[in-house]
């Protein structure tokens, strides 16, 4: 059969590792090949006598074992893409339908390869966890596992005995087959080049370098990539060199809206991606533990990694309409895909499906300093352009220190509050009873008191026996000394009755007159009753003074001021927001919009 196909991988037979404690060996090798390019399938030998499969597609690695179930499996083409049921007790989503062929075989295998043969598989995922059904046998073979982070699987013995190997394969050179520019690819794993010079994608695994996609025609808008290729840095510690731009396009209702989205290599044979839209700038990465959500669901929110994220907008077609440099799948321009994505600052979540593909990324926002710090561009990057969909608020933290810095001053605040009304409280000066009854003498004089201290406020309290009465009762408070007066008039009244089997009642049997900025002396009180003519009967009264205790108005205005300034942090964060969410499918709508829809 065809010889196996040089790449970037930074495996090779006798390669060692561990799985959860068990040691490992790589003893035999497949290589697929199929409708965007090759992967590899790895058969490992475990110490315990197991046997699995190493995936390795896209710079993701994927380890699975054979489950044999006793329910039948499903026909392959009864599948979709997105579609969700149960197998072996679990829920999954199909992720992945291809056709394709294996080509290459080598080492020890569990099967005979021969010649190559056609491979129907259809990939399968529940959150971590990841399935395979082979429809190359009879009946149809199940694997089961997940997908694995290469440093957690140590491995040694790898080519050229180092962690992080230098491709194997030298660059090869040709020329554009459109305008004869000079064109390269790094290795066997690119099947893609864009032409730098006319936008034509050459398909680098061809032998003749069969064209994907013409050259941009003159009428074409060209974008200049921020970054450009060959471009290298350090991104989050790991080295990174851009090999590939592209440029979709979406467009709807007279609205055209572009983004920029660069393929970084990066170390273990793995891949980076970095997107751009008016200066707004994400890393993303393919997620290998996706959240399961099916077609029917997408405009619902999204939970994920004990996170919750909102929908933001759907895009029906991102189409592919500028390319350039080195990519990992047939790219070409005029391809697109169905794209959804959900929010929470700073990260998105992006769902992109075609008819026989669906994958998630995971994007987190960066500001475009990071980005020029990385690749040594510093002041060379535009500065964005309005409120990207999963930028981060810049109120959200300032709003949350100034609620707590409020909380804790209220409470402290209140603590004083109650400290001045626990020592400066009020004082009962008066308690004295009364008993107004018809015909007796008008007017009454109180006992003395006497206020010390600085002007006090001074309560006069009148608590009655009435029952269907009113009583008027004219105050006056005096100063003995001084003979000064405050004159006051208070009526109280109270009623009450059943009407129908239900209660009433309406009034109060008590009242309450304060006097203001009394000053320190000697003083009574006068009280002239005044009784209803209807109801002559006798009227009990005690009547208390008591000194005003510390208001609570001052109290008030200190918290209203404190207030205002987390209500101006949650106004800039909710106008924020506003914008932010202006530009996805659940804008807010105005009032004229609304009578407008009407």
């Amino acid at each position: 059969m065809a010889a196996l196909v040089e790449d970037r991988s930074p495996l090779q037979l006798g390669a060692e590792g561990s799985y959860q404690g068990v040691h490992f060996a790589l003893i035999g090798r497949l290589q697929v090949k199929y409708s965007q390019g090759l992967w590899n399938e790895w058969h490992l030998l475990f110490d315990d006598m197991r046997t699995g499969w190493l995936s390795e597609a896209g710079g993701e690695y994927v380890l699975t074992f054979v489950e044999y179930v006793g329910e039948q499996l499903p026909a392959f083409g009864e599948l979709k893409i997105g579609q969700r049921f149960l197998l072996a007790a679990r829920p999954w989503t199909v992720s992945n339908i291809e056709t394709a062929e294996c080509v290459a075989g080598q080492g020890e295998l569990p099967f005979t390869v021969g010649a190559g043969y056609p491979l129907a598989a259809v990939d399968l995922r529940n959150g971590a966890n990841f399935a395979t059904l082979d429809y190359s046998a009879t009946p149809p073979l199940l694997f089961v596992g997940a997908a694995v982070d290469f440093k957690s699987l140590r491995m040694s013995n790898l080519r050229h005995g180092q962690a992080i190997p230098l491709p194997a394969v030298e660059a090869r050179v040709f020329r554009c087959p459109a305008c004869a520019s000079p064109m390269a690819a790094r290795s066997r794993e690119i099947l893609a080049v864009g032409c730098a010079a006319c936008g034509t994608v050459v398909d680098s695994g061809d032998d003749n370098y069969r064209i994907l996609s013409k050259a941009l025609g003159s009428r074409d808008e060209a974008y200049q990539a921020r970054l450009a290729l060959g471009s290298k840095g350090v991104l989050e510690g790991q080295a990174v060199e851009v090999i590939g731009f592209l440029v979709k396009q979406w467009q709807g209702e007279g609205v055209s809206e572009h983004w920029a989205e660069y393929l970084l290599a990066a170390e273990n044979a793995t891949y980076r991606w970095l997107t751009e839209y008016q200066g707004h700038w994400n890393i993303a990465e393919v997620l290998s533990n996706p959240p399961a959500v099916s077609g029917a669901m997408e405009l619902a929110d999204v939970r994920w990694n004990a996170q919750n994220f909102r929908h933001f907008a759907t895009t029906a077609t991102a189409e592919v309409i500028q390319v350039a440099g080195e990519f990992t799948w047939r790219v070409r321009r005029g391809e697109s895909n169905r794209v959804v994505d959900y929010v929470a600052p700073p990260l998105m979540l992006s769902r992109e499906s075609t008819a026989n593909d669906l994958n998630w990324s995971l994007g987190r926002y960066v500001e475009p300093e990071v980005i020029a710090a990385a690749f040594k561009r510093p002041g060379q990057l535009p500065e964005p352009q309005g409120v990207f969909a999963n930028q981060p608020n810049p109120w959200a933290e300032t709003h949350r220190l100034i609620c707590r810095l409020f909380w804790k001053l209220a409470v402290l605040a209140l603590a004083a509050q109650a400290l001045l009304v626990l020592v400066g409280g009020g004082q009962t000066l008066l308690r004295q009873d009364f008993e107004f009854s018809p015909g007796a003498a008008d007017e009454q004089v109180t006992r003395e008191f006497a206020v010390s201290g600085r002007p006090r406020k001074i309560t006069v309290r009148n608590t009655t026996s009435l029952d269907n009465n009113w009583l008027a009762l004219n105050l006056t408070l005096v100063n003995k000394t001084t003979g000064a007066a405050w004159p006051v008039t208070r009526e109280v009244a109270y009623y009450s009755g059943n009407d129908g089997g239900e209660s009433w009642s309406e009034g109060k049997r008590d009242d309450a007159v304060v006097f203001l900025a009394i000053p320190p002396g000697t003083y009574y009180l006068t009280v002239d009753p005044d009784l209803a003519t209807e109801k002559p009967v006798a009227v009990r009264d005690r009547l208390e003074v008591q000194s005003g205790g510390v208001g609570w108005s001052n109290f008030v205005l200190l918290l209203l001021f404190l207030a205002a300034f987390p209500v101006f942090t949650r106004l800039r964060h909710t106008a924020f927001e506003v914008r932010r969410w202006a530009a996805s499918d659940h804008a807010p709508v105005s009032s004229d919009e609304a009578e407008g829809d009407d």
